[in-house]
């Protein structure tokens, strides 16, 4: 019962983020026109149908994506600074989109950005749990994430470095800043599939995720298949955050931050947090990229810088208040 309370309020949270996200510059009149026939109908038409909504969409696809990819690995790594940013998988996943940008795969292929994101998020997320994610500190859990975001971030900033032109370097940057601008329904039709499977996957470990709290072997005396739930989440996370990186680059912290606000309300269950730790990530995109566009800059402020100016933060008292830090 408590947790169908949580998850209609965190739904209403969305729905009123998405319907005030829809016109803050101009209030409501726009709506209001889109029933009327003539340039002023046709003009609003445009506006909200074809520029405003599909960007809300796509911003919380994405946080949904991320806040559903972090739970998902909190419970899977039972360690709650696990998270597509913090353990290098965000990095690596847009590392691979660099790679088919800069090398034209992109012009070859629609699926050769979002394959390579999602391929180096998957290589990611297995070679941390080959490496013991699930068992080491959370420090070394953390430094091993540092040591994978710089080693993508390097051979990001080398590509970069040998940019042919001014125009590509100009491109790469404003792209792994992180934004949702200009999306259209076409992009958000090409990561609706991927987000789709990768959330099919990770809700289908969610009974699992609960079992594996009490460890593996306390799962698998429960009759839990260890293995299928670690192939689940790994496959399911890495389809989430890669398909995110692709449309909007690197978005960070969110997928940390919101399963640690969620936590307390369905009493620490790491199966019950998935749903509403997707619709509170979600709901928070929505409403920072409502922020950038009404902020009065010369230049429209990136939402991933927004995105981790609000939740470094929350990282780092989070990262402080955790238990273990020491270990």
């Amino acid at each position: 019962m408590m947790l169908i309370r949580v998850n209609l309020v965190m739904a209403g949270m969305a729905l009123l983020a998405v319907l005030a996200a829809l016109a803050p510059a101009n209030g409501w009149a726009d709506i209001a026109s889109l029933g009327q026939s003539g340039a002023e109908g046709e003009l609003a038409r445009i506006l909200v149908l074809e520029i405003r909504l599909p960007r809300i969409l796509a911003a919380f696809g994405v946080g949904a994506a991320l806040g559903l990819a972090g739970a998902a690995l909190q419970g899977l790594l039972r360690n709650p600074l696990a998270d597509p940013g913090v353990l290098g998988v965000s990095g690596a996943s847009a590392l691979g989109a660099v790679i088919a940008v800069y090398f034209n795969l992109a012009a070859l292929s629609v699926w050769a950005m979002p394959g390579l994101a999602i391929f180096m998020a998957l290589g990611t997320t297995v070679l941390l749990y080959v490496l013991g994610a699930s068992s080491v500190s959370t420090t070394r859990l953390i430094l091993v994430g540092v040591g994978l975001s710089s080693l993508a971030g390097a051979l990001m900033a080398l590509l970069m470095n040998l940019a042919p032109n001014p125009f590509s370097l100009s491109d790469l940057i404003n792209w792994l800043l992180g934004s949702v601008a200009n999306r259209s329904w076409a992009d958000i039709g090409f990561a609706a599939p991927f987000w789709v499977i990768g959330l099919v996957l990770v809700f289908m470990a969610g009974p699992g995720l609960r079992a594996l709290s009490l460890g593996e072997e306390g799962a698998s005396g429960l009759g839990a298949n260890v293995p299928r739930i670690r192939l689940l989440v790994i496959i399911g996370s890495a389809l989430l955050t890669g398909a995110s990186v692709a449309i909007a680059g690197i978005i960070g912290f969110v997928g940390i931050v919101a399963p640690h606000v969620v936590r307390p309300f369905v009493r620490h269950d790491p199966g019950d947090l998935l749903l509403p730790s997707a619709l509170l990530a979600g709901t928070v995109l929505v409403l920072a990229d409502m922020a950038v566009r009404v902020l009065p800059f010369a230049m429209e402020m990136k939402l991933g810088v927004t995105a981790a100016l609000i939740g470094a933060p929350a990282f780092i008292w989070i990262a402080a208040r955790a238990r273990g830090m020491g270990q």
